[in-house]
């Protein structure tokens, strides 16, 4: 079952990869990457992005743990922003 979120979250990287994660004042190790891939924006939704700054997210789904029990998790980080959210939980 997924769940969908679009909580702001805190990610270190390592070249370029989720390493880490905060979500709700807990502390997540990314374990592995299982899928990557970068999507355009929908243009005729939103604003465009500031300039000089492609109108890309990127998504990373990662199995992370807090501690003992291991899940699945979708990021996402806006290129016109910086910004990471936590996109979608697998149970």
């Amino acid at each position: 079952m997924t769940r969908v979120f679009g909580d702001p979250v805190e990610v270190w990287t390592s070249d370029g990869r989720p390493v880490r994660f905060v979500w709700r004042g807990r502390l997540y190790t990314v374990r592995r990457v299982l899928e990557h891939w970068v999507a355009t924006r929908d243009w005729w939704r939103e604003p465009p992005p500031a300039a000089d700054v492609p109108g890309e997210r990127e998504f990373w789904r990662v199995e992370a743990t807090p501690e003992r029990e291991t899940g699945v998790y979708e990021l996402r980080r806006d290129a016109a922003t910086g910004s990471w959210l936590l996109s979608r939980l697998w149970d």
